[in-house]
């Protein structure tokens, strides 16, 4: 009898397992992180990590930095929301949101950008693009600019 009890709660415990296969990570207020992050699913940091974050470009993978949180290290995730400090560049390939409360002491590499009133980046802003042809159109452009300011010069 209490051996089959035993049996379903073991089952359902995989199948709620299997229905959410992301994971959540939280670095609370009281916790500091010395070393590289590699997640998946969701981190929340409310403490402090000293080391890089990173998750795969093709994933679903999303960091918070909390307004109390802060990171010494590069970010490269595909999406991130930061309403705290960040000391180093940041790349996310999706969605990057700064808050009111947002510091980037780093250039920030993005695709898509939402930056809210009070947000502070102390660095460069830089569009990135998975589109192969845009960066090739890029390139292009900056070298005729460069052969066009060249043959102004020799005028």
């Amino acid at each position: 009898m209490f051996g089959k009890s035993e049996e379903t709660n073991v089952i359902k415990a995989n199948v709620i397992k299997e229905k959410d296969p992301s994971a959540n990570t939280l670095v609370s207020r009281t916790t500091e992180v010395i070393g590289d992050i590699h997640f998946s699913g969701e981190l929340i940091v409310e403490g402090r990590v000293k080391g890089s974050i990173y998750a795969e470009d093709d994933s679903s993978a999303v960091i918070r930095v909390s307004e109390k949180g802060s990171v010494e290290g590069e970010i490269c995730v595909p999406s991130a929301v930061i309403n705290g400090l960040v000391q180093g560049d940041v790349r996310s390939s999706n969605h990057l949101e700064l808050a009111a409360k947002a510091v980037v002491a780093g250039n920030v590499h993005y695709n898509l950008i939402e930056m809210v009133m009070g947000s502070e980046v102390n660095g460069n802003l830089m569009h990135i693009s998975s589109d192969q042809t845009t960066k090739k159109r890029l390139t292009s452009d900056s070298n005729k600019l460069e052969f066009d300011s060249q043959a102004s010069k020799s005028d």
